[in-house]
C-alpha cells in the first residue's frame, strides 16, 4: 500500500455520517379493510387508539372493498385523499390469509406505488389486538444499512409516543460477511485474521457512530429513549428473537429499492413472518 492510500484510507476512517431530525408530518391517514361498514369503524377505532398517543389528531378515512373494488381504484382514492399513512393488514381483500405465506396484492402494491407510509397491523380475526391500553411505547427500527437513513428514523421517532423507547438496530448479514471473509482467505496477499477482525469492526462501528449521532440530536428535539443494537446475525430469526425480547409494539423498515419493483429483500419476509406485529413499511 502507498503512503497515499494509506493516508486516504486514515481521511476516510475518520469521516462520520451525522443524522439530521426533520419532523414527520401525517395529517391525513387511510383505513381499508374488507369488512362491513360497522365492522370496519370499529376496528378503525382500534387502529386510532393505537395511534393517538403517537400522532395525535389525526384525519381518518375509512374505507372498505364495498367502496373499492382494485387495487388500481384504491391508489387513486389515496392520492385524491393526500394520504400520508395507509392502515391495512395481510391478504386484505383475499382469503389467502389462512394461508400465511404472502402479503396479497393490495399489500405488495401499496408499498412500492406509493408515496404514503403503510401500517400493516394484525387482521382482525386474528384476535384481540389493538384498542384501549395498547400504543407504540417500544418502537423498533431496523435495517441493514442504518448509516445515513434519516428518513428510517424520522419515521420510527415520529411513532414512537412520548416517554416511549426507540430501539435503533442495525443487523449486518452474517451469511454475507462470511462469503466475502471465506473469499479474501483464499488471496495471499491479504491477512486473514486482520481482515476478518477490522472488517467485522468497521462494519460495525460505522452504525454505531450513526446513532449516537441520532442519540445526540433527538435527545434535544423529542422525548424519547433511545436505545442500540448493533449486530451481524441472519436477519428473520435474530429479528424474530429481538422483537420478543424487546416487547416491541412496532416494527419499521425500509421496502423501497431505486433499482428494483420488488419490495426489500429484508422486509418481505419479516412482514409475512410477524403477522402479529404492527409493521410500518416506508
Amino acid at each position: 500500500m502507498t503512503r497515499i492510500d494509506q493516508f486516504e484510507s486514515v481521511f476516510l476512517a475518520a469521516t462520520r455520517t451525522l443524522y439530521t431530525y426533520e419532523r414527520v408530518e401525517i395529517h391525513r391517514a387511510v383505513l381499508f379493510s374488507d369488512l362491513a361498514s360497522r365492522e370496519a369503524e370499529t376496528f378503525a377505532g382500534r387502529v386510532r387508539s393505537f395511534l393517538s398517543v403517537a400522532l395525535g389528531d389525526v384525519r381518518w378515512t375509512v374505507l372498505t372493498g364495498q367502496e373499492v373494488r382494485s387495487v388500481g381504484e384504491l391508489v387513486e382514492r389515496l392520492e385524491r385523499e393526500g394520504a400520508e399513512l395507509v392502515v391495512t393488514y395481510r391478504n386484505v381483500g383475499s382469503g389467502a390469509w389462512r394461508w400465511p405465506y404472502s402479503l396479497g396484492e393490495y399489500v405488495d402494491v401499496l408499498t412500492q406505488a406509493t408515496a404514503a407510509a403503510v401500517l400493516l397491523v394484525p387482521r382482525p380475526e386474528v384476535g384481540s389486538w389493538g384498542g384501549e391500553g395498547t400504543n407504540t411505547d417500544s418502537v423498533l427500527a431496523l435495517t441493514d444499512h442504518l448509516t445515513g437513513d434519516a428518513r428510517l428514523v424520522n419515521h420510527a421517532a415520529r411513532f414512537t409516543a412520548p416517554g416511549g423507547e426507540l430501539c435503533l438496530a442495525h443487523v449486518e448479514d452474517e451469511h454475507v460477511l462470511e462469503r466475502y471473509l471465506d473469499v479474501i482467505s483464499k488471496i495471499p496477499e491479504i491477512d486473514t485474521d486482520v481482515a476478518r477482525r477490522e472488517i467485522r469492526d468497521r462494519l460495525l462501528k460505522e452504525p454505531s457512530d450513526y446513532i449516537a449521532s441520532c442519540k445526540e440530536v433527538l435527545r434535544a428535539n423529542l422525548d424519547l429513549r433511545l436505545q442500540k443494537v448493533v449486530t451481524t446475525g441472519h436477519h428473520v430469526g435474530d429479528v424474530t428473537r429481538l422483537v420478543e425480547e424487546r416487547r416491541s409494539d412496532l416494527l419499521v423498515v425500509n421496502t423501497k429499492e431505486e433499482d428494483q419493483l420488488a419490495m426489500h429483500g429484508l422486509a418481505y419476509p419479516l412482514a409475512v413472518e410477524l403477522r402479529s406485529l404492527p409493521m410500518l413499511l416506508l
